[in-house]
């Protein structure tokens, strides 16, 4: 079943989210697209979506393709100057060494992004690092130009976020490594040995880098650094992580209409083979500072889409909205047909089982504080509190949700 209020493609294998951009009224998406399969592939192309908000996209020509020198389209990001004049970043791979890209740029070929050109490869890996992975770009304005962080893995296990200079977006200058951490530190988050696009943010004076924690070709959860950035250079002072379960990966930083800092992810498990698609884009979070804690709480375009609020019972359709507020042991239960997912907040944390009738079960264990918020979209569920995110895809299908708590306050929209 697709879901209603997450992006999918009509088919293919969709994943990273980027570039994300508000702009005349509307938000344009790309993302890394395999057109015409249901397996990831190195041969990524850039898709295109746009939309007033983030749950009412609609699929548009596919942005950028390989050839010209690309065998993958991977994952960048895009910034408009100060003439109004946008240009993406992306990271250009060739087979079968892919591990290691270069970082390409592409303008505009019309006024609705609809068509993009290709141009220069303006970055390359440092000759002198010993590199197994190079990619993921992500620009942003620093003073009077301009600042490219790139996500790199150092043979000897060290994560590292690359950091480049410009004045006019087309010359840039290697400038060192802003923030690195050896994948043999564990605590208090162990970071893995890469960081897929590492993007820098300032949250009320503070710097934060969020990236995505890889290792072995293995993608775990999103992470983070909290400290202090000063012309390049990185000084952590907290690490956290940010996202929990096995759906969430690729956290896509972008300003909302009103200017404030926002993720969308990237949601993985989820597909349909019978008419060809997999992946979904989840729904959009604003982000806000706790201390060292990175917060990530539903944004407000969500509650656009709520209908009228309903009775703790059976929902007239199979996506809904959920705000609790319970103690400890309490429990929320949500069932669709006879597949079933329990909340239970235990303590500091909140243990979420699924049950369905082919004898699938999986536990996902989230750290939890303050009121939870749990949004169901057919397959799709996420669950987020001030402690963290949960993102799973279950087994739920077209049948009516039922929704019931234990004890404890609870409001339940349908949401469409």
């Amino acid at each position: 079943m697709r879901p209603t209020n997450h992006f999918t493609a009509q088919t293919g294998w969709i994943n990273d989210p980027h570039g994300i951009t508000y702009r005349n009224g509307q938000y344009h998406v790309f993302y890394q697209y395999v057109p015409g399969q249901m397996v990831w592939g190195p041969n990524c192309h850039w898709g295109h979506a746009v939309g007033p908000d983030l749950l009412s996209l609609r699929e548009l020509p596919v942005a950028i393709t390989p050839g010209d020198g690309d065998d993958g389209i991977w994952t960048g990001c895009l910034v408009v100057d100060d003439q109004d004049e946008a240009r993406i970043f992306y990271t250009s791979v060739s087979t079968p060494d892919f591990g290691v890209g270069r970082i390409r740029i592409a303008t505009p070929g019309d006024d609705d992004w609809l068509t993009w050109v290709k141009g220069d490869v303006v970055v390359e890996a440092p000759d002198d690092l010993d590199l197994i992975a190079y990619r993921d770009p992500f620009v942003r304005r620093e003073g009077d130009g301009w600042r490219m962080f790139v996500g790199a893995a150092l043979r000897d296990g060290t994560a590292a976020a690359l950091s480049y200079t410009s004045d006019d977006l087309r010359h840039w200058a290697y400038a060192g490594i802003a923030l690195q951490r050896s994948t043999a530190e564990t605590q208090p988050v162990w970071m893995g040995a890469l960081w897929e696009c590492p993007q820098v943010l300032t949250i009320d004076g503070r710097a934060v880098m969020i990236s995505s924690v890889w290792d072995d070709d293995v993608l775990h959860y999103a992470g983070y650094a909290v400290g202090s950035y000063d012309d390049g250079e990185f000084a952590a002072e907290g690490w956290g992580r940010l996202t929990f379960g096995d759906s969430y990966y690729a956290p896509s930083l972008f300003t909302d209409a009103d200017g404030r800092p926002c993720l969308l992810f990237w949601m993985r498990g989820v597909a349909d083979p019978d008419t060809g698609w997999t992946g979904a884009h989840s729904i959009p979070y604003l982000l806000t500072l706790d201390n060292d804690r990175l917060v990530a709480t539903v944004h407000p375009d969500v509650d656009k889409h709520r209908g009228p609020s309903i009775d703790i019972g059976e929902v007239d359709g199979s996506a809904a909205d959920v705000v609790w507020t319970a103690g400890e042991g309490a429990q929320l239960t949500i069932e669709s047909g006879d597949s079933r997912v329990s909340i239970r907040r235990d303590h500091r944390e909140l243990v979420v089982a699924e049950r369905s009738p082919k004898g699938r079960g999986a536990e996902h264990h989230v750290p939890v504080s303050g009121n939870v918020r749990v949004v169901i979209d057919g397959p799709l569920l996420e669950v987020s509190s001030a402690g963290g995110l949960l993102g799973v895809a279950t087994t739920f299908g077209s049948a009516p949700l039922r929704i019931r708590a234990d004890c404890g306050e609870i409001e339940a929209y349908a949401l469409g």
